[in-house]
């Protein structure tokens, strides 16, 4: 059932602990120790430090609730222009102990370190560590790492000792290990997954793999027998390095504040978030056919609706038509909202060419030049230099609100930097 037991454990799991508030305490020292929180602007929690956590905030509660927690709470605007800074440096570090380093998101990375024992002249557990010790001597943020045979193992073990914390899991080990861990432990396991092997008699990882493989197979499927043999040590995922650039789906979603029930206003927050979308659409060199929208209600309901072209695309002006129909079709008069958001589905290729017999060729090829021209100039110009005019009020709409204060990021800007375009640094504070 398990895998050789000879074979030694090299994938590397790293992730970091509360990554956005850990970098506002990096970048601020003054803030190390107390309870932080960022999400100002939405008005949740999008961060919580460890310090917050310990005294029950959490990710996804309204600010309200937090401050009725904790009255002492420092609340911040998320800076994702630092996070991004600090997410690029992090990656450089691991880089520098292996080139094999996948980045699975802006703060979670796998690592592969097999055969580099020679180079670093260390064990495989211990260039883990080092890699750990580097990132928090240089960054000032801790991580959690986990070592295993494979990449599903090294997630479950990242996590076993949040935060900073360091899980090597052998094969040696790895039989008494899963005995403690719980289903919801492994990436791929959602709550329904749980719920159906809960109705099998199974509640731990350990009774999920000391079944035969066929039960898998018969229940779940290939994701099942893929992780079966994953959490038996034997490595299906390979580490795959580089940046992310495939996608089953692309989503941009913002809250605005203060929240609205003007028409215009709320539409043109939806306009900005399709262009968003496209842009990253584009960016990778992909195409979609589906468009859903999203609408959040101030009292945080949640409505959804989708629409579909007959075809690919890759301009944003072949999904504006789409997207104001829906919308008319979803917004309710005087209801006041709070937030927008699309994702683009069944997504392709760029130049995946299915149109119908009464497309107009020239039409389509005109449009897509339109769009591409834009990417042009904004890039030359700045982000919505050029923008939908059905956005323009949700670009230019600066109403002044608590909520709405900017990062010190943006608005004391080094010599020689613009609203636009800055520095790749952060700006740290010194006490």
């Amino acid at each position: 059932m398990f895998g050789n037991i000879n074979r030694e454990a090299s994938i590397v799991h790293i992730d970091c602990d509360a990554f956005f508030a850990s970098c506002e305490q990096a970048k601020d020292p003054r803030l190390r120790g107390h309870p932080i929180v960022t999400g100002k602007e939405r008005g949740i929690i999008s961060s919580a430090s460890y310090e917050a956590r310990a005294l029950g905030i959490k990710r996804g509660i309204s600010l309200r609730e937090a401050k009725a927690i904790c009255p002492e709470l420092v609340i911040l605007p998320s800076d994702y222009e630092t996070y991004s800074i600090y997410s690029r440096r992090l990656f450089q570090i691991i880089e520098r102990f292996t080139p094999t380093v996948e980045e699975f998101s802006i703060d979670e990375a796998y690592c592969d370190i097999a055969g580099l024992r020679r180079i670093h002249r260390l064990p495989y557990p211990a260039i883990a560590k080092l890699i750990k010790s580097t990132i928090q001597k240089e960054l000032d943020v801790t991580v959690s790492v986990g070592v295993s045979l494979t990449k599903t193992l090294a997630k479950i073990a990242s996590r076993h000792r949040k935060p900073d914390g360091f899980t090597e899991v052998s094969s040696c080990k790895l039989k008494e290990f899963l005995k403690n861990v719980p289903l919801e432990r492994v990436c791929g396991f959602g709550p329904n997954t749980v719920a159906l092997l809960n109705k099998c008699g199974i509640y731990m990882v350990s009774d999920y793999v000391a079944r035969p493989v066929g039960f898998s197979d018969k229940l779940l499927g290939k994701t099942g027998v893929e992780l079966w043999y994953e959490l038996c040590g034997n490595p299906i995922y390979k580490v795959c390095p580089g940046v992310k650039d495939k996608y089953l789906s692309i989503s941009k979603t913002k809250t605005f504040v203060p929240p609205s029930c003007d028409k215009s206003l709320v539409k043109a927050h939806l306009m900005r978030n399709l262009e968003s979308a496209f842009i990253k659409l584009r960016r990778h060199g992909l195409s979609t056919s589906s468009l859903t929208i999203y609408l959040r209600k101030s009292d945080f309901e949640g409505y959804y609706l989708e629409g579909r072209l007959d075809r690919h695309s890759s301009a944003t002006l072949d999904f504006t038509g789409l997207c104001s129909r829906l919308f008319d079709a979803l917004f309710v008069e005087n209801a006041e909202y709070r937030a927008t958001g699309v994702l683009l589905s069944d997504i392709l290729p760029e130049g995946a060419d299915n149109r119908t017999l009464f497309d107009d060729p020239a039409k389509i090829a005109k449009i897509a030049d339109i769009s591409k021209s834009i990417d042009v100039v904004n890039g030359v110009y700045g982000k919505y230099a050029v923008h939908l005019a059905a956005a323009h009020q949700a670009l230019s709409n600066k109403n002044p609100h608590p909520r709405n204060e900017p990062v010190r990021r943006k608005t004391e800007l080094l010599k020689g930097e613009t609203a636009r375009k800055r520095l790749r640094i952060p700006r740290l504070e010194l006490v």
